[in-house]
């Protein structure tokens, strides 16, 4: 889809980006620069694409994340050069590959810490379905799809699993209990391993643990998770992270000369860090780790992981991001090459942006006339969608009004795009007439059933007014929203609202319209910390997502937008 923004009298216009070169200065010893032609930026996917895990076929990378409980499940990305990508499909895009409503589906559930890998022209994503399910891994010829039906894998209790072919066999490794299920203190797992058929799809052989603890189990560190297997020169290297996903969040490496040996943990670890730097440095980037390794097709090394950015102390709206830096090999082992301690916003390499690709990190704009015929693969369903609520006509998005409400572990008429940027704003223009209070319908700000803000459109007395919800917060003992906001409206039949949530770090605006750029403030400074993973808790990160519902009672209503636009601010990005 072509990115366009909204000029005033002149429609929607084709976006064209220039990015100015600066001089590097003393904020480039903290990674604050913009990208020049030979460079990319992080974080290289901004917003919620946690757990990245990325593969090479040929001249060919292909990357996914975790979705949890949105719908179409595992995003997949391709790129030719690791600086331009491009989002191709979802892994798991059918209902009968991924059934998610009900218990067991929270928003912080459902799909864990995909890895995808590539054997003799087969591509295998091997996955956990928390709560539901357990382990399974797909396989495709062509990553783009149709993937396989998952095959579960029952004898692999844990998570986070990936493969690992060597030259005659293969592998599965992953997350575990403690020896004989005993835990030693909090945060105590292994790293297991079973052989594994590539063909039928099974696991054959008995696991067995490979690490105990993590790299000094007389430290007791934690979480030991998102194991990887390598092989160099002769070496097995195996690299997980270390930590919890919080601020303390390292990535670690062990090695052996033998898959049947013990493997022996490096000791300069961590290998990747950002937990002891002050955090009051200039933009921050925080929790990183999860990471994966590619080689590219020159022998340069690079790895992917996820991070945060805060938009102070350990808040941050945008989630797990997924970054990249290179890779360097010191004495036979992997270091990742920051440049010094700090993570880059920029790191140098032999490509050059494409400025027709969609963007995905930056100050990217992406406005959708919904005149493509198909919805963008960019949007989110919250749980899986089995049949059809909304459809696109002559320019037009038009969701029916259902029961379901998103503080529910159901499928809502809920269409989400990623809030991708510290600073920002996701604006909509909509047709709603809504004829009873409990119909309700416009722009909702969500990170979890009990953690958004809903800018809707509804009557009161039977006039039209303009409301702001909150959710109740997870704690609530009364889970109804509250209103923050009330404004009478007068509308002519026919006649188009427009909503806009500007996120500024910790607060949000929220405004509407009557007319275009006529912005009238609905509520100003609102806790933006409410909607965090410091607050709210979970693994996501936060959606704007046009959305309606009559709220537990039938209605024959329907809500149409003619637009949906995103626009990034973060000023890191303007030094």
């Amino acid at each position: 889809m072509e990115i366009k923004v909204w000029k005033p009298n002149q429609g929607y216009q084709p976006l064209h980006m220039n990015f100015k070169k600066i001089m590097l200065t003393a904020t480039f010893l903290s990674g604050i620069f913009l990208a020049s032609a030979q460079s990319f930026r992080n974080p290289i996917l901004s917003g919620f694409y946690p757990d990245p895990s990325i593969c090479r076929a040929g001249d060919d990378y292909y990357l996914i994340n975790s979705s949890f409980s949105y719908f179409p499940g595992i995003p997949i990305f391709h790129s030719k050069d690791l600086v331009n990508w491009q989002q191709i499909g979802h892994a798991l895009d059918r209902p009968e590959q991924l059934d998610m409503e009900g218990p067991g589906t929270g928003v912080s559930r459902g799909l864990f810490a995909p890895a995808i890998s590539y054997h003799k022209g087969l591509f295998y994503i091997v996955c956990t379905r928390i709560d539901k399910g357990g382990n399974f891994v797909i396989t495709a010829k062509d990553p783009k799809g149709p993937w396989s039906n998952p095959v579960y894998l029952p004898e692999v209790n844990g998570i986070d699993p990936s493969l690992f072919f060597d030259d005659h066999k293969a592998y599965i490794i992953y997350n575990s209990m403690p020896p004989e299920n005993k835990t030693l203190y909090d945060g105590h797992r292994t790293i297991r391993i079973n052989e594994f058929d590539p063909v039928a799809l099974k696991v054959v052989s008995e696991n067995k643990i490979l690490i105990n603890g993590g790299t000094n189990i007389y430290q007791k560190p934690v979480w030991i998770e998102g194991p990887h297997i390598y092989k160099k020169d002769g070496w097995y290297y195996l690299m997980c992270a270390q930590g919890g996903t919080g601020y303390n969040h390292t990535e670690v490496v062990f090695r052996s000369k033998s898959m049947d040996d013990m493997f022996m943990p490096y000791e300069g670890n961590p290998i990747l860090t950002q937990m002891h730097l002050n955090p009051q440095r200039p933009y921050p980037i925080t929790t990183t780790g999860h990471a994966d390794l590619v080689e590219d097709a020159k022998g340069n090394w690079w790895g992917v992981f996820l991070g945060c950015r805060p938009y102070e102390g350990n808040y941050y709206n945008t989630g797990r991001e997924t970054f990249m830096a290179p890779v360097k090999w010191v004495n036979e082992w992997p270091i990742f090459d920051l440049g010094g301690d700090v993570l880059k916003y920029e790191y140098p390499i032999d490509a050059k942006v494409n400025p027709s690709m969609p963007g995905y990190n930056g100050n990217f704009q992406f406005t959708d006339p919904f005149d493509a015929g198909t919805l963008s693969i960019r949007y989110s369903f919250l749980r899986t969608i089995k049949s059809p609520w909304y459809n696109l006509t002559n320019g037009k998005l038009t969701m029916q009004l259902r029961p379901e409400t998103c503080s529910e572990l159901m499928n809502p008429s809920f269409i989400g795009f990623r809030q991708s940027h510290i600073k920002g704003s996701a604006a909509v223009s909509f047709n709603f007439a809504a004829n009873q209070p409990h119909e309700q319908a416009g722009l909702l700000v969500f990170q979890s059933e009990y953690h958004y803000y809903f800018l809707c459109q509804s009557v009161e007395n039977g006039k039209p007014v303009v409301q702001l919800y909150k959710g109740a917060g997870e704690k609530a003992q009364n889970k109804e929203p509250g209103l923050l906001a009330s404004i009478p409206i007068q509308l002519k039949k026919g006649q188009s609202l427009l909503f806009r949530a500007e996120a500024k770090g910790a607060t949000y605006d929220f405004f509407y319209a009557t007319k275009a750029n006529q912005w009238i403030p609905v509520k100003q400074n609102v806790d933006a910390t409410f909607l965090s993973t410091e607050t709210a808790g979970g693994f996501v990160g936060c959606y704007f997502a046009m959305y309606a519902t009559s709220n537990g009672k039938p209605s024959a209503r329907s809500i149409s937008y003619d637009w949906f636009e995103y626009k990034g601010d973060d000023d890191v990005y303007k030094q």
